[in-house]
């Protein structure tokens, strides 16, 4: 069985798609390769971000926003956008999923731990979707 590879997209890639990359690397444990990209990456991740991760025992700080390309898409089995809409290119024969979660940009601590926990939680089902067992398991 090969490894499945997934590709977290949002705009800035500072935010939704670097929560998600770094809860699907955690909890798959080497089990899914994870990508994550922008349409239009920010300098940055945001902070509110970094610190409701940092909540989790998952250190952010060294990652960087980096622009979505051909390469990364192509590399993708599954891509899953996230408020990007027309400006997430579609790739012919991906399986996309488009989850609609609010931009944590800008938001309280309180309001990015919901966003946090959504995104946990829809981690844990992707990972259930292929097959994989979750380090909570």
């Amino acid at each position: 069985m090969t490894t499945p590879t997934v590709l977290f997209v949002c705009v800035h890639n500072a935010g939704r798609s670097q929560m998600a990359a770094a809860l699907l690397d955690a909890h798959a444990r080497g089990a899914v390769q994870v990508l994550s990209a922008g349409t239009a990456p920010a300098n940055e991740v945001h902070p509110e971000v970094l610190e409701s991760m940092r909540e989790l025992g998952i250190d952010l700080a060294g990652r960087q926003p980096r622009v979505l390309t051909t390469e990364l898409a192509s590399a993708a089995d599954v891509v899953i956008t996230m408020g990007c809409g027309d400006t997430c290119p579609v790739f012919p024969g991906k399986r996309y999923l488009d989850w609609a979660l609010d931009d944590p940009k800008g938001k309280s601590l309180e309001e990015v731990r919901v966003i946090r926990d959504e995104i946990d939680e829809r981690v844990r089902g992707l990972l259930v979707e292929l097959g994989v067992s979750s380090s909570g398991e």
